[in-house]
């Protein structure tokens, strides 16, 4: 097993919460935390870009005090800062998470359904690193009806659970000594809808009652592997994306999984882009089978 938490940092807000959230994470898992930044030639544009050692030095010493900061806010944790080279970040990032337990990153997202402001590095990233990224946002001014809470949240898919998924949301939920919100969305049949025709109440239950049984089933084993750790089961009407940003709020982290190959090539699912673009919260995006 990796023996540290890996972190990319670029000076900005962002990169900065990603370094104090990756290292509440090394500290809870008894891990060193590794920061990185991937270095380009605009990195700084104080620097002269005909002379590489000044970028250089530059560039370092941002990172310096990104481990500096991080050393005087987390004493005794084992901190590493290491400048990468790689012409293209994303390439870097990649490399230097093949060794790593988690990779954390910062995100530009806005938070709630009118942000749609996420950096492109960090989507590549999600869409094909190999270990679970974790994207953080700078603080945000807080949301009325925001809730105050400790929980875990995981989108499950009740079809085709992911182990991998569930794993590392009970890990996470039992870490923190947190409740974990297990959110299921489903959408019902379309002759619910036809010609203005609603279906009765009991089809609308019986609907209902056989979500909730997926649900229940999908979470069985893993309620019995981590007893110590409650469990909401929460089952929505509507898409799966929207049903995990709906819970999603105030939450400690929000999990979502990723398959790791497609025939397509590397990218994000439909539930795990919107939650990025949407969700307040911390993301860790789960790469699975």
């Amino acid at each position: 097993m990796s023996e540290y938490i890996l972190a990319g940092t670029d000076g900005s807000a962002e990169s900065a919460a990603a370094a104090r959230w990756a290292a509440d994470q090394a500290v809870r898992r008894g891990r060193a935390l590794r920061l990185v930044h991937a270095w380009t030639w605009g990195d700084d544009g104080h620097a002269d870009p005909t002379r590489p050692a000044e970028v250089r030095n530059l560039t370092g010493r941002m990172l310096t005090d990104a481990a500096q900061q991080v050393r005087s806010t987390h004493p005794g944790l084992e901190v590493h800062a290491d400048l990468l080279t790689d012409d293209e970040p994303v390439t870097a990032l990649l490399a230097a998470a093949a060794e790593a337990e988690l990779l954390v990153l910062g995100s530009l997202g806005l938070g709630g359904f009118e942000g749609l402001l996420v950096g492109s590095v960090g989507l590549a990233v999600a869409a094909r690193c190999e270990v679970p990224v974790a994207l953080v946002r700078a603080p945000q001014p807080r949301q009325d009806g925001a809730r105050d809470t400790a929980e875990v949240v995981v989108g499950v898919d009740t079809r085709a659970p992911a182990d991998e998924v569930l794993d590392f949301a009970f890990r996470e939920a039992a870490a923190r000594g947190a409740v974990l919100r297990a959110v299921h969305g489903w959408t019902p049949p379309p002759v619910w809808g036809y010609a203005g025709r609603v279906a009765p109440q009991v089809e609308s239950e019986q609907f209902r009652v056989l979500e909730a049984g997926l649900l229940g089933q999908a979470l069985g084993g893993w309620r019995d592997e981590y007893p110590h750790v409650p469990v909401v089961e929460d089952n929505r009407i509507g898409s799966g994306g929207g049903a995990v940003v709906e819970a999603s709020g105030g939450a400690a982290l929000v999990v979502v999984g990723r398959h790791g190959r497609h025939r397509l090539g590397a990218r994000l699912g439909p539930v795990a882009h919107a939650v990025i673009h949407h969700a307040a919260s911390p993301v860790a995006v789960v790469p699975h089978d």
